[in-house]
């Protein structure tokens, strides 16, 4: 049997550098120490819907997916999928990740760039790709789960195919800053979005970019668990 329930392949910036504490400390929690911090205080936003609207990005630890979760086949260990992983690693080469923004995506907050980049891809479809053996066929109740999202029927292609339905095609670069803003007032909207750019504001305006060095090791050590990062694993080597 595995370790953990589920493991993720995520890009993370480097833990403890200043962009993983900033990340980590608008959500709350470190994914790597297992630290809390009050979050930051929002003028216009009550504390518990606060709490409320962020406890999913969270639970998930401050990233980016590239692979999404998956329950490992009976045949594989944890040690093979690391494995996996750093043979995927030694096929990438670190780059400059594009200028980064705070922008709605759908109905959450996220960091996402701003402009397409053909090296993010390229690095999502090759996790994609090469992590899926490892995986476990989705069961039915978690494809209805899905599917009841509303999918188009390219995306539900995906889903069958490779598990998630946000890769290849219609995979977008994103750092969850919220869970689902559905019904929560468009004055509170943007004053999260407000505060967001505030918080992010000395790094979105550094000249340095966000280097993109590894992909992290995620896992759900339980069903419904807060998610970890067991590593960080360098690309080129």
């Amino acid at each position: 049997m595995s370790e953990h329930h589920r493991y993720a392949a995520y890009f993370a910036p480097p833990v403890e550098s200043a962009w993983w504490e900033a990340g980590s400390r608008w959500l709350g929690r470190c994914a790597a120490s297992g630290r809390t911090w009050p979050l930051p205080a929002i003028e216009g936003v009550p504390g518990e819907l606060q709490q409320k609207l962020t406890a999913a990005p969270r639970r998930y630890g401050w990233h980016a997916t590239l692979a999404a979760p998956l329950v490992l086949k009976p045949q594989f260990s944890e040690a093979d999928l690391r494995a996996g992983m750093q043979a995927l690693c030694r096929t990438l080469q670190p780059f400059d990740m594009p200028a980064l923004e705070v922008a709605l995506l759908g109905d959450f907050l996220a960091l996402v760039p701003t402009r397409p980049d053909a090296s993010l891809r390229a690095a999502a479809d090759a996790c994609v790709m090469q992590l899926h053996p490892f995986a476990e066929p989705l069961p039915p109740s978690e494809l209805q789960r899905r599917r009841a999202a509303g999918l188009t029927p390219e995306e539900d292609a995906l889903l069958l195919r490779w598990g998630y339905p946000f890769v290849m095609d219609r995979f977008r670069f994103h750092m969850s800053l919220t869970g689902s803003l559905r019904g929560v007032e468009p004055g509170m909207v943007a004053a999260l979005q407000a505060a967001a750019r505030q918080h992010f504001a000395p790094l979105l305006s550094s000249s340095a970019p966000l280097r993109f060095e590894a992909v992290s090791l995620f896992a759900e050590p339980s069903p419904g668990a807060d998610f970890v990062c067991l590593a960080q694993m360098e690309l080129g080597r």
